[in-house]
């Protein structure tokens, strides 16, 4: 239904525009659409404009304040400017839809603090998965540059003091996070993958050691009752860094993920913390989440005695991986034993060796990772080649000095032989020993009942772990951290874990990568307009390839006008 203008000629042969309400109706029998007169406003020169406007008046009764708002607008808008909807509404919506508004706000009734809170602490999730930024940076971007329902805009200090509450309450909202999605998404969590990070800080110098009990966390003056702490040392201090940045303080992280990838709890510790003794913390930790039977799945990090025993308590048990280059008795028993590889999924072969009575043994082969690893050790031989070439004829000095500086070089030192008279060599007997180690990784898991393609199976899905850190450090811009204080640490981790929360779902549900995901919603924007009658939001039109995003995740499209202010009499 439309406003048509009709021209026509009058009798003295003058042309006169006349305007008409028509609507378009289809004729079966022709086939085709034809315009109808639903009634006529008389001629354009004559129109009673005011008559016009009392059936405006009494058309908008039918329309929602909203709608007859923007219809009751004249023409003269002024455009005041557009900012992102798109992205914060998709993960707003699944924010709501996991109930982890509902989770929080109902721990906020319990304190001085109101639902504003909630709001905040979305806000940062959302940019940390759209726009990662500082917090004060953070704060500029919602309600200037992002659109969040129901926060028009924040300030930096009400971003720290609601991280600071998340960080007080961390237990209870993870568990009653992770209660939700395993109930709302049916999560597998018979096998759960586990492994660490570390993610460095740009100062100067660590920090000054503390007390600290067995979790790594702080134990207040008010708490001590005296008897020796757990440990004492300080927060962002010197460890070994995944990030290699061995010259800056670092702490260190933990995740645990399902097999689909869902992120299950995150850790933080100490800088200097090893992986060898923080799986007994993480098991205690996962004690009361009342799971059922787990197979823990780690690399090769965690494959202590003592991690072992931890792991294999209760009804649970653990995929591990054996480092082949290790020299331990179970490694050399395992390459040494004779059988036939069976073929698994893709290019996977396996073989289990019975070695132990307690644990099982199972030998994975790649050929297409064999063919990359003879790949790399013939460069790394070409390139020690070319550097040892001509040092017989050095001084014994010199020769010293180079082999000082291949000691540096794992990976070419690993090829080297220094001979009795100091003479540097291509190391043969280590080449031989290499090759035969092509291609291949040992598991070690204490299931009964799991075949040995599932052991492979399984392990092979660490790589899922492997993803989240990734897209913490890439996506989510977990480092370098800027926060000075301990507690905004651990809570601008946690923030880090439930925007990877958001966005694993986002992505199991939809079989669609984030980053395509987010490109796609960047282009839905919202708009402010503003005329005589008020001012009024409005969205743009969604495409199709939206429209079928938020269908698969269970999403309402968003409404056309998302606000009506009526102007305010004078």
């Amino acid at each position: 239904m439309f406003v048509k203008t009709a021209t026509r000629k009058n009798k003295d042969g003058t042309m006169v525009r006349y305007l008409q309400l028509v609507h378009n109706e289809w004729d079966p029998a022709s086939k085709t659409s034809k315009t109808k007169v639903l009634h006529s406003f008389g001629r354009e020169d004559q129109l009673d404009r005011a008559a016009v406007e009392r059936l405006v008046g009494s058309l908008c009764r039918l329309l929602t304040p909203e709608q007859a708002a923007v219809a009751r607008t004249p023409g003269e808008l002024n455009y005041v400017g557009s900012t992102a909807f798109g992205g914060t509404y998709l993960l707003d919506q699944l924010w709501r839809r996991l109930s982890i508004d509902s989770i929080m706000t109902g721990m906020l009734a319990r304190t001085r603090r109101g639902p504003y809170t909630e709001r905040v602490l979305f806000a940062l999730v959302a940019n940390r998965a759209l726009d990662a930024s500082s917090k004060l940076a953070a704060s500029h971007w919602v309600g200037r540059k992002a659109h969040i329902d129901g926060l028009a805009s924040c300030s930096d200090d009400a971003c720290y003091r609601a991280m600071d509450w998340l960080h007080d309450v961390q237990d209870a909202v993870e568990k009653k996070v992770f209660d939700q999605v395993a109930t709302l998404l049916n999560l597998e969590v018979d096998l759960l993958f586990f492994d660490t990070t570390s993610t460095y800080f740009e100062i100067d110098s660590p920090d000054e050691a503390i007390d600290r009990d067995e979790r790594g966390r702080p134990i207040p003056d008010s708490d001590n009752d005296g008897g020796e702490p757990a440990m004492r040392k300080g927060f962002r201090i010197f460890g070994k860094s995944k990030d290699h940045r061995d010259d800056l303080p670092q702490v260190v992280i933990g995740l645990a993920v399902t097999r689909d990838g869902i992120p299950v709890r995150v850790w933080c510790w100490p800088g200097n913390t090893s992986d060898q003794t923080v799986i007994g913390q993480v098991k205690k930790d996962m004690r009361d989440w009342t799971l059922a039977k787990i197979v823990w799945v780690g690399d090769r990090g965690f494959t202590s005695e003592d991690n072992r025993r931890m792991l294999r308590t209760g009804d649970h048990h653990y995929i591990l991986g054996e480092k082949l280059r290790s020299g331990s008795p179970e490694a050399k028993a395992a390459l040494s034993r004779q059988g036939r590889y069976t073929d698994v999924a893709g290019n996977l072969k396996v073989k289990e060796v019975r070695i132990s009575e307690h644990e099982r043994f199972v030998i994975c082969f790649n050929p297409d990772g064999a063919t990359r690893d003879a790949a790399v050790r013939e460069r790394l031989l070409a390139q020690l080649g070319d550097l040892i070439d001509g040092t017989d004829d050095l001084k014994p000095d010199k020769r010293a000095e180079l082999r000082g500086v291949i000691s540096t070089k794992p990976g070419l030192n690993r090829y080297l032989r220094v001979t009795a008279g100091g003479l540097l060599r291509i190391n043969a007997a280590k080449v031989k020993a290499e090759t035969k180690l092509d291609g291949k990784y040992l598991l070690r898991s204490s299931d009964p009942h799991l075949s040995a393609e599932d052991i492979a199976l399984g392990f092979k899905q660490l790589w899922q772990v492997e993803r989240g850190w990734r897209d913490m450090k890439q996506i989510i811009d977990l480092r370098p951290v800027y926060h000075r204080l301990e507690q905004r640490i651990r809570a601008h981790v946690i923030l880090c874990w439930l925007a990877l929360l958001l966005i694993r779902i986002t992505e199991t549900s939809t079989e669609r990568t984030w980053n395509r995901i987010r490109e796609e919603f960047d282009d839905l924007t919202i708009a402010t307009f503003t005329g005589p009658t008020g001012t009024f939001r409005q969205i743009g039109e969604l495409t199709r390839p939206q429209r079928d995003i938020l269908a698969k995740l269970g999403i309402t499209i968003p409404k056309k006008v998302i606000e009506a202010i009526p102007a305010t009499p004078s």
